[in-house]
């Protein structure tokens, strides 16, 4: 019996590229052996996730996500519930695109990302649940997290990662500290801080040094707790994270590897950003499910074209980041 893919695809992403390349992406899916067929998203609630549901439950041995890491979001939450559950392929077409970074694959030209089931490489992908939900690259609480909800999507679309230095820059001067109350396999952390975030990945709205020791299926997240809500601190600790990573040893923060986190706000509301989008309110708590779900991805690490024009241009913002960071007190 032949195997089948269905590629469920977002059809407003990347400039409707993927609606244009839509017959170019079948036929590499049918080279891989995959009959293969395409659902195209609609502004519902869940229409992504019910589909991917739907076609795991009919036995589809490979669903391809095609978008944004909202899309891909989506798609998991869809299937991630199952006991059995389909291998995935992600052809990335939204803004940062931090799963495909961390997985290798071209976000340039969906054609290229595609190709990638060819080389029949998998890993075996942790996946973080929250509550009821799942979350593919991060989960996140407190006032700093907010930035995300306030860029406005046109922003996203044209500059990318850039829009998130530029409204964070804006933002900074509003985050206060909240009173948490984080409980973390056998530690626990109670006081002020601007944010923690749970990374499952590497690749964080664009940046690769938040987390530089990521390991994708070793069933622990990376958590972070940014102590300090000044400016100016906030600011050196930026500088330290494009500089190498070198912030995962700053009293003003604690880094952790960990398998299970319970969130709780001490006084104040602290709402949950999952992915990227708003994911409820705390508390809550968050579990690595180990090797979850088996994704199709560059695992020999070759560099492909998606790290050319814009990561050359990122660079160059992010050393003109760092100078200027370099040039500001030790204090506000």
């Amino acid at each position: 019996m032949q195997k089948r893919a269905r590629v469920i695809y977002n059809p407003t992403s990347g400039r409707e590229l993927l609606k244009q390349k839509m017959v170019d992406i079948l036929n590499i899916f049918e080279q891989a052996g995959y009959e293969t067929s395409a659902y195209a998203t609609t502004p519902a609630k869940d229409s992504a996730k019910n589909e991917a549901r739907r076609a795991a439950e009919a036995g589809f041995e490979l669903v391809v996500a095609a978008g944004g890491d909202g899309t891909i979001n989506e798609v998991v939450n869809g299937i991630a519930p199952l006991k059995k559950r389909p291998k995935m392929a992600i052809i990335p077409a939204g803004t940062t695109n931090d799963y495909a970074r961390a997985l290798h694959i071209p976000r340039e030209d969906p054609v290229d990302a595609a190709k990638v089931v060819l080389k029949k490489q998998t890993i075996r992908m942790d996946i973080g649940k929250a509550g009821d939900n799942y979350f593919i690259n991060i989960a996140a609480g407190g006032l700093l997290t907010e930035l995300t909800y306030d860029v406005p999507s046109d922003l996203k679309t044209f500059f990318g990662y850039l829009a998130y230095l530029v409204k964070g820059a804006e933002l900074l001067p509003r985050i206060k500290p909240i009173e948490m109350d984080l409980k973390y396999d056998n530690e626990e952390f109670k006081g002020k801080a601007s944010m923690f975030f749970l990374a499952l990945t590497n690749s964080v709205g664009g940046f690769e040094q938040i987390v530089p020791d990521a390991s994708l299926d070793d069933g622990k997240f990376t958590l972070i707790i940014v102590k300090t809500s000044n400016l100016v601190e906030i600011l050196h600790l930026a500088s330290k994270v494009l500089n190498g990573g070198r912030h995962v040893d700053d009293p003003r923060i604690i880094y952790k590897k960990v398998r299970k986190v319970t969130a709780k706000p001490v006084h104040d509301r602290m709402l949950i950003n999952l992915d990227g989008e708003y994911g409820g309110d705390a508390p809550m708590t968050f579990v690595d499910l180990k090797q979850h779900i088996e994704f199709f991805a560059n695992t020999d690490e070759i560099p492909d074209k998606a790290y050319s024009d814009e990561t050359t241009e990122m660079r160059q913002v992010e050393k003109n980041f760092v100078k200027g960071v370099d040039k500001l007190p030790d204090k506000e």
